[in-house]
């Protein structure tokens, strides 16, 4: 039988994982990357870009209320968000395709560091100035003729990763 929401054994925990989001700004990819993060105990999401839309009535429909849980800021400015990550010593693993990516799999994560697991906007992906400060950048390896998936499977695949 199906257990309900009170009724999963499943133990809460919270990572020191932060998920930023380049200029991702489809209203249901944002509303399905809080109820992810929610899932998977992700510790913050920072939104990189300006007017970045976080409607509540919009993105209710696919966070299912856990946009109300989930700690988030929007931060404007790319130089802005690389001196946030520097300054607290993020590891910074990009999820990108690129000529010096490696597959999921072989990322290695940090005993004792905070984790920023940078995810690209729909249309372009992650910016080269990210990528550049990037101490790992990791994609998932696919075996169809498509050469990306959705931003919110990719990292749902990618924080699955992280937190197993």
């Amino acid at each position: 039988m199906q257990l309900t929401h009170e009724e999963n054994q499943f133990q809460r925990k919270t990572f020191p994982i932060t998920l930023v989001c380049d200029h991702i700004y489809f209203q249901q990819n944002i509303g399905s990357l809080f109820r992810i993060s929610e899932a998977f105990g992700v510790e913050n999401i920072i939104f990189l870009g300006k007017d970045i839309p976080l409607t509540p009535r919009k993105i209710n429909k696919t966070s299912r209320s856990t946009h109300l849980h989930v700690p988030h800021i929007i931060i404007e400015e790319t130089s802005e968000l690389v001196d946030y990550l520097i300054k607290n010593n993020f590891e910074i693993i990009a999820l990108e395709i690129a000529s010096n990516s490696k597959p999921l799999k072989e990322v290695v994560l940090p005993d004792s560091q905070k984790i920023a697991l940078l995810i690209g906007s729909e249309i372009d992906g992650i910016s080269d100035e990210l990528l550049k400060i990037s101490n790992q950048i990791v994609h998932i390896n696919m075996f169809g003729n498509n050469s990306s998936m959705n931003v919110v499977q990719a990292a749902s695949i990618a924080l699955y990763e992280f937190t197993s």
